[in-house]
């Protein structure tokens, strides 16, 4: 039975400071951020971000990526391993390197390739993301189809029992939402994006994205990665590939995700951040299981990694 996940979080959380206290204090943490090289300095950006930049998706993607994985790093060296991992979207890229199927250098590049992609695949697109909390996946897809005629709308996210995300073409996002709170939704909740991610405006994206797969090795993963695509770990003919493809252009299976470990026997989930984001997904899913014995902990800073444990 599985016992330990480690869940990575996605794009959203990112903040000017984060790392800076586990770079001082961890030499392995300071090795991934001293050793990858990119068209940026990683560590100004992650530190100081003197431009106000690291909100900027070709930004974001690599430096959460690099964050997570120094934080991996550290947890390993200090015998904290995980029997399962998931991430939330861009998360997905972080878990997959802790399950060993990619070195570090490998996923922040890999990061930058994508966040570089996602925004070419957003340009020129009026786009929004609405929180609707309350009402259930059936009756929001009824408001979705209606709102379609507005332009592209699509359920991005389902985060976690009464939370699920829109996404797509502002206009439509916007009228999918007012419909919902017609509908029966307790809050719609507008939320500050750079793009219409998980929606099909991505699908150069995942055309980008399976070209760049064709030159990099995908090792065989160590331990159980659950995917955002399809909620569960990967059946013997679906490939890493395949279901990164898909991901960045369809909806995240997050409540699927987060049920399935639950139902695995996961009783200790570890949210490597920054943010807690995941741990309140993870809590609502365990609440209308009925389960109250699981743990959470989220790391972020070096006195959170310090007291775990303890």
């Amino acid at each position: 039975m599985m016992k330990r996940a480690f869940l990575y979080a996605g794009q959203g959380s990112q903040h000017k400071g984060m790392g800076e206290d586990l770079y001082r204090n961890y030499p392995e943490f300071r090795e991934i951020f001293d050793n990858v090289s990119l068209d940026f300095d990683l560590k100004k950006m992650c530190f100081e971000d003197p431009e106000g930049e690291i909100n900027r998706t070709r930004y974001t993607q690599p430096c959460m990526v690099a964050f997570a994985c120094g934080m991996t790093k550290i947890l390993e060296n200090k015998g904290i391993k995980p029997d399962v991992v998931a991430g939330l979207s861009l998360g997905e890229y972080s878990a997959l390197c802790a399950a060993g199927v990619w070195d570090y250098k490998e996923t922040v590049k890999l990061a930058a390739f994508r966040g570089n992609a996602m925004t070419k695949a957003a340009k020129d697109v009026e786009a929004g993301m609405t929180a609707v909390m309350g009402l259930d996946r059936e009756k929001l897809n009824v408001c979705v189809d209606k709102a379609k005629e507005l332009g592209v709308v699509s359920i991005c996210n389902d985060n976690c029992p009464g939370q699920l995300v829109l996404g797509g073409e502002k206009k439509a996002v916007d009228k999918a939402a007012e419909l919902a709170k017609e509908s029966g939704a307790k809050r719609c909740v507008p939320l500050n994006v750079s793009g219409p991610f998980h929606t099909s405006f991505m699908k150069s994206a995942g055309d980008e994205l399976e070209k760049y797969f064709e030159d990099i090795s995908f090792e065989k993963a160590r331990i159980p990665v659950v995917f955002n695509l399809v909620g569960r770990e990967k059946h013997e003919d679906e490939s890493v590939q395949e279901l990164l493809k898909g991901q960045v252009q369809n909806g995240v299976l997050m409540t699927q995700s987060i049920n399935y470990m639950l139902d695995k026997g996961v009783k200790e989930f570890v949210e490597i951040g920054p943010g807690k984001a995941l741990s309140g997904f993870v809590k609502r899913c365990a609440k209308e299981k009925g389960i109250d014995d699981i743990k959470c902990v989220s790391l972020e800073t070096f006195e959170d990694v310090e007291n775990y444990g303890k």
